[in-house]
């Protein structure tokens, strides 16, 4: 492409300090540099954690530097590589990752996790491998979140955070495979391993919850309790799946862990926490029957401490963590790319509100006030966007 090699100026949501809202800015984004690529972001949703980021940071749990462009849950188009880099061209649909996949170091190459750490430390202080951003605003350097800064129309990641999707696949619907969709799905057939006629409580119905109960409903889980304080949310979690739905406001005197014991006779068999609350995460291990139940938490906060009575734990429980589902994410997401393209995964029931990158803000509050599941961003314009192949 003519723009290769070259720096690019571009339109960017930049964060310029904590608890404020994003500014609009002209960015400028350096070329790729050896094992990088540099794409022209097509689509962008956003996520609860870039909530987080911004407007908890400062506390305990926040420590990311600014001023930076948000941003992880992003679909785009290779626009240039830099050297060294023999996975992608220019024009690949891609899907950027803030998990790394080298597809070599021991974690890798093992079965049992997915959470490489390739240029890990890096990426969480908003740099690349050597050290810098790609980013830069008004002579400033801009730190890219988790390595990855969906939030601007061009950004760079390391060749070992993209992974190559179906050049069908439409990209301001896949770019929810990003994060919140793969996380909640895999915590519940990747990570816990839901099983056929077994019962199940998820905790929290945002894209996390939701995308957990799509995981129990797919391998048959007889029983799919969805609990959450915004009733609002109790239909959609009833089209994804969801027997049952609870508010634990409607249960006065009783924890919200004894209404779902009672209501499953001992407990349920998984509890998928997909909130990141450790009140939460303790309500949900103590939802699970003794002898055999198992507890995954998938909500996501940094420093943040669980109490947790031992006797829960000696008494047969498991709990279990997860990290993006479970998936490794370069050689996972493109199969659930395939998945979604054949109907076999629910994605555009996740997308309540698709916005210009101009309006942003708005799918902030959106989020804030409960009124969205997902908001899509568009960034740019895709040339074709095919029909999903039949199931």
């Amino acid at each position: 492409m003519a723009t290769a090699g070259k720096v690019i100026r571009c339109k960017a949501a930049v964060a310029w300090e904590p608890r404020k809202p994003l500014s609009i800015e002209d960015v400028d984004v350096a070329p790729a540099k050896a094992h990088e690529v540099r794409i022209k972001v097509v689509a962008t949703s956003v996520c609860h954690t870039d909530w987080q980021c911004l407007y908890e940071a400062g506390n305990a749990s926040n420590l990311r530097p600014f001023p930076l462009v948000l941003g992880h849950e992003g679909a785009g188009v290779v626009e240039s590589v830099g050297a060294e880099v023999t996975k992608f061209a220019p024009g690949d649909k891609v899907i950027p990752l803030f998990l790394p996949c080298c597809g070599k170091c021991d974690r890798c190459k093992s079965d049992k996790t997915n959470l490489c750490k390739k240029n890990w430390e890096n990426m969480q202080a908003g740099v690349l491998a050597d050290g810098t951003s790609r980013i830069s605003c008004r002579g400033q350097q801009v730190y890219q979140f988790l390595g990855v800064s969906s939030f601007s129309q061009y950004t760079v990641l390391p060749d070992t955070s993209l992974a190559k999707i179906d050049a069908a696949a439409p990209l301001d619907r896949v770019c929810l495979l990003g994060c919140g969709v793969s996380t909640g799905y895999g915590a519940a057939v990747q990570t816990a391993k839901v099983e056929n006629g077994s019962s199940c409580a998820v905790f929290g119905l945002g894209a996390v919850g939701l995308a957990a109960i799509m995981g129990c409903k797919e391998v048959m889980a007889s029983r799919i309790i969805a609990v959450d304080i915004n009733p609002e949310k109790f239909e959609k979690a009833k089209e994804f799946g969801a027997t049952d739905c609870v508010n634990p406001r409607d249960h006065t005197g009783k924890t919200i862990q004894q209404v779902v014991v009672e209501m499953t006779d001992g407990g349920v068999d998984y509890a998928l926490e997909c909130v990141g609350s450790p009140v939460i995460m303790r309500n949900a291990l103590e939802s699970t029957r003794e002898a055999g139940g198992t507890c995954v938490i998938a909500g996501w906060t940094e420093t943040e401490t669980m109490s947790v009575p031992v006797i829960k734990i000696l008494m047969g429980r498991t709990l279990k963590g997860t990290y993006f589902g479970g998936w490794k994410s370069a050689e996972d997401v493109p199969k659930l790319v395939e998945k979604y393209m054949q109907k076999k995964l629910k994605l555009d029931e996740f997308i309540t509100h698709s916005l210009p990158l101009a309006k942003i803000n708005d799918a902030f509050q959106l989020l804030v006030n409960g009124e969205s599941i997902r908001t899509v961003i568009s960034l740019g314009e895709e040339t074709d966007k095919p029909e999903r192949t039949p199931a």
